[in-house]
This record gives C-alpha cells, sequence and structure tokens, in this order.
C-alpha cells in the first residue's frame, strides 16, 4: 500500500512494520485536518493485509500530540447539538486502532495530552522518554471532560483513583510516574527510546502473522469476564495450534534448542531465533 496521501503524516513501510510520524507545527495540535489524516491512515491499516506493526512517533522531541484543537471545539459549541449516547467520530478512529488486527505502539518523546492522550490510550503499547514525556488531560480545568474515550480507559490503565486524579486535577504526569502506574509500558533514556522500539516492532514483525493477530484478539479477551475470555481464548489457541506455521515453528524451536537446560536459559533468544530459519 502506498500510504501517500497525507500533509501532516510521514508514513513509511518497511515490509510489515509502518511507521508514521506527525508534523504538524507549532505543537502537534490535533486540528480537523490532522484528525481526518489520523481517521484516514487507520482505515487504511486495517485494510492492508501486509501490515503487523504500526507505530506512531513525533517529528518534534516535545510535543507527541498536543490536544484537540480547542477553536474547533469552540465552534462545536456555537452550534448546539442535543446530547447523544452514540459514538462520535474520534472514538470511531480510536477503536480503530485499538481492535486492528495490527500491534499498535505509540512512541511518546514528548508532551501529549487531552485527545492525543486519548488517542494514545487505544494503542496496544505506549513507551516514553525519561525527563521529557509529560502526561496532562485538561479538559475539565476548561469547563469540559475528556471526550474521546479517555474516562472509560484510564481507570482501566491506572485505575479509578488515579484516573480521577488526573482527570479531575488536570496535572502533569511525568514519565516515571506514568511507568510506574501503567500509563507507559517504559520510560527510557531519550538516547534509547528509538531503538528499543524499532526492535521490538522488528521482533514482533518476525513471528508467524496469525499468531501475533490472534495472541491480540486472546489478549483482548480479557476485558470480558473470566469464563468467557479463557473459552476465546481455546478457541484461538487450537485455530494456531492445528496450523501449519505453527508446527513449523514448534519443531523448529525442539532443533533450536528449545526444552533442553542450555536453551532454556536463553530462551527468548531461541524463540526469536525461530522465525531467521
Amino acid at each position: 500500500m502506498a500510504y501517500d496521501r497525507y500533509t501532516l503524516l510521514a508514513v513509511q513501510q518497511d515490509g510489515p512494520i509502518v511507521t508514521a510520524t506527525i508534523s504538524n507545527p507549532p505543537i502537534n495540535l490535533i486540528t480537523m485536518t490532522l484528525f481526518g489524516e489520523l481517521a484516514q491512515l487507520a482505515t487504511e491499516l486495517q485494510a492492508d493485509p501486509a501490515a503487523l506493526v504500526f507505530v506512531l512517533k513525533s517529528a518534534d522531541p516535545d510535543f507527541f500530540l498536543a490536544h484537540f484543537d480547542v477553536a474547533a471545539l469552540i465552534a462545536m459549541a456555537d452550534a448546539p447539538q442535543p446530547p447523544s449516547e452514540e459514538a462520535n467520530a474520534y472514538h470511531a478512529m480510536c477503536h480503530a486502532f485499538r481492535t486492528m488486527d495490527k500491534v499498535t505502539i505509540a512512541q511518546i518523546e514528548g508532551r501529549v495530552g487531552g485527545g492525543g492522550a486519548e488517542l494514545a490510550m487505544n494503542f496496544d503499547m505506549r513507551f516514553g522518554v525519561l525527563g521529557k514525556t509529560i502526561i496532562n488531560q485538561m479538559e475539565v480545568p476548561i469547563g469540559i471532560l475528556p471526550g474521546g474515550t479517555g474516562t472509560q480507559n484510564l481507570p482501566r490503565l491506572v485505575g479509578r483513583a488515579r484516573a480521577m486524579e488526573i482527570i479531575l486535577g488536570g496535572i502533569d504526569i511525568d514519565a516515571e510516574t506514568a511507568e510506574r502506574w501503567g500509563w507507559l509500558n517504559r520510560a527510557l533514556p531519550a538516547d534509547a527510546i528509538d531503538a528499543h522500539v524499532a526492535t521490538l516492532a522488528r521482533r514482533i514483525a518476525s513471528f508467524p502473522p496469525e499468531a501475533v493477530r490472534l495472541a491480540k484478539q486472546a489478549i483482548d479477551g480479557a476485558e470480558a469476564p473470566v469464563a468467557e475470555g479463557c473459552a476465546r481464548e481455546a478457541a484461538l489457541f487450537q485455530t494456531l495450534l492445528f496450523s501449519d506455521p505453527a508446527r513449523h515453528a514448534m519443531r523448529r524451536f525442539l532443533e533450536l534448542g528449545g526444552q533442553t537446560r542450555e536453551g532454556e536459559l536463553q530462551v527468548a533468544e531461541i524463540s526469536g531465533a525461530v522465525a531467521q530459519h
């Protein structure tokens, strides 16, 4: 797929890995134009059978995504509509990144706030930079509330009480705290994040694609009651177990030393090498 119809996103594809770099100076504000491009990219990614891992990053080391354009929100407020519980277009975009059969990774090297933070919450993984990454939900202080999935996803990530502190307090959360609370997978040194995310993306992309996709489905089943999630896991496990790629990979694992004492002491290396043969 070409991914060449964007002005605020620089999109590159390297085999099964797609990387998009945001550039909307001066602060990577989520304008209607940028929102449209992100939504379009979500649609294209969903339709691309070759894509397996997606990384979203920023060209600005100080801002990942500032927040949604407040001027655009004021314009919406000046033309009021009756309240509705229907999912809005921003919800639909976030849901697309959350549920697509690709692994989504947010590489957050600077500030992220409001709708930008809400978008990142819908990614499968989030990585930040020590001393640089700052998260802020600034909606309540300006008279609204997080309306792009934040009130639902944040308590699931950090717990109800901490979500209350972040949303009602409108405070900055630094990378160290965000990692400790579970908002970030890891907070890394500035000179290490690029290599860490790239290495992880390449490692995941080297594995059998159907195993990656169905494992994501199984993990998402954890939001259902345990018995229901386990039933879904069992069905997905059997789908993979009886597939030719799985049989080949498992045999190769044994050939490389899996299930030996020496091999199991370096099982991550051996399992990672399976796809190279």
